[in-house]
């Protein structure tokens, strides 16, 4: 996570929204991330059996750890699995025989105990076009590799290859129907956007409604950006549609950006998004617990967003526990649904 910067019609709908609803899996179901810059986190075995007592069926790992991968895949977890920025580069020249190696040595192919039949989504790289873009050149080339390794294993029809973007990949996001990816990052992202087309894999989106409104309080108000639809929160209008969550305006102005480079089938999915519950004045257990509990409400009852209504959207609640060693803003460090003990943060249910 980064502190980021949001007739024939008919037929044409129907095929866009056949194609978005292809790869977000169980529409009932939220996933939770787990990252690992702590210094008192739970053993995995322990991480495991939190989510499986909690009901949580899906996790995000930022990283191919061999203990957390196979804790969480022998407790049925289904997983989304980082590959680093630093092995772009290794990934993107060797091949997909490099790839294949890679993959065996993370734990990530068939022979690795339960993993692989656990393994739904490689997220290659996390926030490349943001800021430094040392790894942007190696990105798609990495993807294409992996994507070729996993079809020699006979799992690409279960694994989708993609990379999770920082919001700030939008240089428009307002209002929603504006949206339209930075024309710097378009090198990389129209051949990404083929390659996602092609293989049925979602645009993965990393956003935070509460740092929108942390740096800007007086243009996102507290309610808009919880998503609550108070009247307090004036909603923001858009053509005939109307947008009372963040949330929800954020998700539209990526497909609206898909629909304008002529990618309007790819799906999109929510890699991070999340409230802290300290170090800022909105950043409140009840808070957190308004927020998360909208997301978790959401997935459960399948609704899409003002522009894919009825399109449920893959989302991942960030985070598991408290991080206390990430750097920057003292909020950074307090998005854990869960305290080390397993007990909540605060009140929310994910039956």
């Amino acid at each position: 996570m980064a502190t980021r910067k949001a007739a024939a019609l008919c037929l044409g709908y129907v095929l866009v929204v056949v194609a978005a609803t292809a790869a977000v899996g169980d529409p009932g179901k939220i996933g939770i991330c787990h990252g690992r810059v702590g210094s008192n986190l739970p053993s995995p075995e322990a991480a495991a059996a939190l989510l499986k007592q909690n009901g949580i069926t899906k996790a995000r790992l930022f990283l191919p750890d061999p203990a957390v991968l196979q804790a969480f895949a022998a407790a049925g977890i289904d997983l989304t699995v980082g590959v680093p920025n630093e092995n772009l580069t290794f990934l993107s020249a060797a091949g997909p025989e490099g790839a294949l190696r890679w993959l065996r040595s993370a734990g990530l192919a068939p022979g690795s105990g339960p993993v692989a039949g656990r393994l739904r989504y490689l997220a290659v790289g996390n926030e490349v076009l943001y800021n430094n873009q040392f790894y942007a050149p190696h990105l798609v080339p990495a993807m294409r590799n992996l994507h070729a390794a996993l079809a020699a294993l006979g799992l690409d029809g279960q694994v989708k290859v993609s990379s999770a973007h920082a919001s700030s990949v939008l240089a428009s996001s307002y209002p929603p129907s504006a949206g339209a990816f930075d024309a710097a990052s378009l090198e990389v992202l129209r051949p990404m956007l083929r390659f996602l087309a092609d293989t049925g894999a979602p645009f993965m989106v990393n956003t935070y409604p509460f740092i929108s409104h942390a740096n800007d309080p007086a243009n996102v108000p507290l309610a808009y950006a919880l998503s609550s639809g108070e009247s307090s929160a004036a909603p923001v209008r858009d053509g005939g549609l109307v947008y009372a969550s963040l949330f929800d305006a954020t998700v539209d102005a990526v497909v609206a950006a898909l629909e304008r480079e002529g990618f309007g089938g790819v799906p999109v999915a929510v890699t991070e998004t999340g409230w802290p519950t300290a170090g800022h004045p909105a950043a409140t257990p009840q808070n957190a617990a308004a927020y998360n509990g909208r997301m978790v409400d959401r997935k459960a009852r399948g609704v899409g967003t003002p522009r894919r209504p009825g399109v449920p959207v893959e989302v991942f609640l960030f985070d598991l526990y408290d991080d206390d060693g990430k750097p920057g803003a003292e909020f950074e460090r307090h998005f854990g649904v869960f305290r080390a003990d397993g007990s909540k943060a605060y009140d929310i249910s994910f039956a």
